[in-house]
């Protein structure tokens, strides 16, 4: 019986190699979709890793950032008691909705209350990049003299430009941003706004894409809504009053005029913001580029 099987498993192999011929394949029925995919092992890990590298170091970023700004909120707020103190109140939500630890938040606020807290002061910094680029540095620093000096450098090293203060902040226009990881129906949103008493805002919608390579970019679908800074909470609630229980909140500087730039000149700008936002004071670098 043996021979006999393997008699037959050599004419199937001596069939395929001569004439092509194969053993027919299962075919899947109507409901189920077959797809080809090449697999390149050792490049997929290697994005990953960089991918999870490069969120860890995003997550610990906004963690630190946050961190800053609870000690800010108390010292200000004269209180680490956050029903008292509505500074404190209003930034633990946004750290909440930045997915900040919890233990990280309590941690913050108790070293705020058992030890003697820096004076930390935010300041802007305007700059020009390559194309037409230009940029707002936000930083939260306890030493105003080592933030400008990083800040300045990372800026001369790019071979960019530092701008003169309000030579490019009026090109932008202060707005409280809203964010969702879906999409936003334009009519809910209307009339969720109009049920808390806001007016005017902006709705920005990305689809998203089946792209899987680029999972920090984002190919699942995200909702911006900008809203005046006058009517920021109140937008914050009408969103969550569609379901959406911890949106992201910031505010944030806005381009009134977004420039397309050259492909090369984008990359240049990267690396900048790349290296400013590397800085231990820099909060954020927002920028007037629409790719």
């Amino acid at each position: 019986m043996k021979s006999f099987v393997a008699n037959i498993i050599i004419t199937v192999v001596v069939a395929t190699v001569v004439t092509g011929w194969a053993p027919p394949t299962r075919r899947c029925p109507s409901t189920c979709t077959t797809t080809s995919t090449t697999l390149f092992m050792g490049r997929a890990a290697a994005v990953r890793a960089a991918t999870k590298s490069k969120t860890d170091a995003k997550k610990a970023k906004t963690n630190a950032v946050f961190g800053k700004k609870i000690l800010m909120a108390i010292k200000n707020g004269g209180s680490a008691d956050p029903d008292v103190n509505t500074e404190l109140r209003e930034m633990i939500k946004q750290a909440k909705a930045n997915s900040v630890p919890i233990d990280n938040i309590n941690r913050n606020i108790k070293k705020a209350t058992e030890q003697k807290v820096g004076d930390f002061s935010q300041s802007t910094f305007e700059a020009y990049g390559f194309g037409g680029a230009s940029m707002i540095i936000n930083v939260l620093s306890d030493n105003a003299n080592r933030a400008s000096a990083d800040v300045k450098n990372a800026i001369n090293k790019k071979d960019c430009k530092l701008a003169e203060s309000g030579s490019v902040l009026f090109l932008y226009d202060r707005k409280t941003q809203v964010e969702v990881d879906a999409i936003i129906d334009e009519e809910e949103l209307l009339e969720a706004a109009i049920e808390q008493g806001c007016d005017d805002y902006e709705l920005i919608v990305t689809e998203g894409s089946d792209d899987d390579d680029d999972d920090e970019e984002g190919g699942a679908p995200h909702s911006i809504v900008l809203a005046d800074p006058k009517e920021g909470n109140r937008m914050v609630e009408a969103v969550k009053s569609m379901g959406f229980e911890e949106p992201k909140f910031a505010l944030k500087w806005i381009s009134k005029a977004p420039v397309q730039c050259e492909d090369e000149d984008f990359e240049k700008n990267m690396l900048l913001i790349d290296a400013l936002e590397d800085l231990e004071d820099v909060d954020s670098v927002e920028h007037n580029m629409s790719n």
